[in-house]
Order: structure tokens, then C-alpha cells, then sequence
């Protein structure tokens, strides 16, 4: 699942039965930290972000930030 489509809602959501293994296999074999950043790829980043925000949801996700953050990042989004 080299590229997974992401369902990311406001709530919470869990994975099907058919999603679970799928899903577990995008998250790295190993956690490291090299200069100061988690040394997966940008890549995996990304998959490890949009794996927590389809069993976080957005709703939590806004909260741990600055709004005016997540603000700005929204208005930057193409039409």
C-alpha cells in the first residue's frame, strides 16, 4: 500500500477487519531519531500521520496545536 487513501474524519474511525493488517504494515519495523527528527522517510512520516488521524480524527488533531496555525495552513489550500 504504497500510496493508501486516506478516510480521515472529524471523530475518531476505526479500521475494517479488512483495513487492519494493511493499514499496521505502513508503520515502520524500527523507531530511531537522528538529529533531532524520527529518521523514517518523509514518506513514512506522512503514513505514520495519516494513520493517527484516522484513529484520532480531526477534531482531537486541531487541539494540539496553535489555531492560528492550523488557521493559516487552511487558508494556503488550493481552491
Amino acid at each position: 500500500m504504497p500510496n493508501p487513501k486516506w478516510d480521515i474524519r472529524r471523530r475518531c474511525r476505526l479500521w475494517t477487519k479488512d483495513e487492519c493488517w494493511k493499514r499496521f504494515e505502513l508503520f515502520p519495523e524500527k523507531n530511531e531519531m537522528f538529529d533531532g527528527q524520527l529518521s523514517w522517510s518523509q514518506k513514512e512520516r506522512e503514513n505514520i500521520l495519516g494513520l493517527l488521524l484516522e484513529l484520532v480524527g480531526t477534531d482531537k488533531a486541531v487541539r494540539l496545536g496553535r489555531p492560528e496555525v492550523w488557521r493559516a495552513a487552511i487558508a494556503d489550500l488550493p481552491e
